[in-house]
């Protein structure tokens, strides 16, 4: 069946196509005959109750410097759409609040993917502690005092914002680091909300781990290795993507967490897990599907797309 969708990403002229998730997303979207429009979130429009955005089609191809068509602007009413991918790339601020808001009043007639009353309540730092047994000691806090205290009990620490992404603004507090306080000023400077401080993982050097989670079931992963001297292990901050596979201690992470997002409507979920503990669910806009298809010869947008056929399916028969 041929499906109308949209694709609510950043601009798709920067991309790069061989790490890009939205791109291969399109690809295979494209190649099961369904109709794509890309538009960015400041085309949103809510005007008399329905939700347009100012669009144009869009063609794909696996093509450095020639990857993509638009055709001309038009402007389309979402409810009108089967599927919006909401793909663009967090931070996680007001605007990206108020995309989720306007969203709402579409799905899940239109089904957004993923499901943005849960991804507005599900911000990454914040969701993963649901389920606290899973995670690495953490507080999350404005109190200073607090914050030392917790420095003080576990010595090794990291400090990081609550809303960040990308690794940007992550920093390790050794024992011996004297740079905490200083930090603290800095960060309420910058930061109206609380901050996240979490026990430092040594295990980090060996790694940090995405997990792809497809409609809540486990379907790969790959180990991001953090450079020398390097203690954020994000791609973006030059972590160098290695092939894996899922422990035991993994498959339990991903039992325990997999129903909760299967329910919530999470069709597309990485997770972060360092040293066997779960430190971050990322349900905004994951990467790290094209790495794992390279490692592992599979093909995760496929899976992706059949759960989203299923979930149509599963409108339309609860509609009879």
């Amino acid at each position: 069946m041929s499906l109308a969708v949209a694709i609510q990403m950043d601009p798709i002229e920067g991309i790069n196509i061989d790490a890009d998730s939205t791109f291969v997303l399109a690809l295979e979207a494209q190649q099961r005959g369904h109709a794509l429009f890309h538009y960015l979130p400041q085309h949103l429009t809510l005007r008399h109750g329905r939700v347009v955005a100012r669009c144009r089609p869009l063609q794909v191809r696996r093509e450095k410097g020639n990857h993509f068509t638009f055709g001309g602007w038009q402007t389309i009413d979402l409810a009108t759409m089967d599927v919006v991918l909401m793909r663009q790339d967090p931070p996680f601020d007001m605007a990206y609040i108020t995309a989720t808001h306007l969203l709402e009043h579409v799905h899940p007639e239109t089904l957004v993917v993923n499901d943005p009353v849960r991804v507005r309540n599900a911000p990454e730092k914040l969701y993963v502690t649901h389920f606290a047994e899973l995670m690495p000691p953490t507080l999350i806090t404005a109190d200073r005092q607090e914050i030392l205290a917790f420095r003080a009990e576990h010595r090794d620490i990291i400090v990081k914002p609550l809303f960040g992404n990308g690794g940007s603004g992550v920093f390790h507090i050794g024992p011996d680091d004297e740079n905490l306080s200083a930090l603290l000023e800095m960060f309420t400077q910058l930061y109206r909300e609380p901050i996240i401080i979490q026990r430092y993982l040594p295990e980090v050097r060996q790694g940090d781990k995405r997990i792809i989670l497809v409609d809540g079931e486990a379907r790969g992963a790959i180990n991001r290795v953090p450079e020398k001297g390097e203690a954020r292990a994000n791609m973006h901050a030059g972590a160098k993507p290695m092939k894996t596979t899922l422990t035991d201690r993994d498959r339990e992470i991903c039992a325990a967490i997999g129903p909760a997002l299967r329910e919530a409507g999470m069709i597309f979920v990485g997770i972060d897990v360092i040293g066997g503990y779960l430190t971050e669910i990322n349900v905004t806009s994951p990467t790290g599907i094209q790495e794992i298809n390279r490692f592992d010869g599979v093909a995760l947008e496929r899976d992706i797309w059949e759960a989203i056929d299923r979930r149509l399916a599963g409108r339309e028969k609860r509609a009879v």
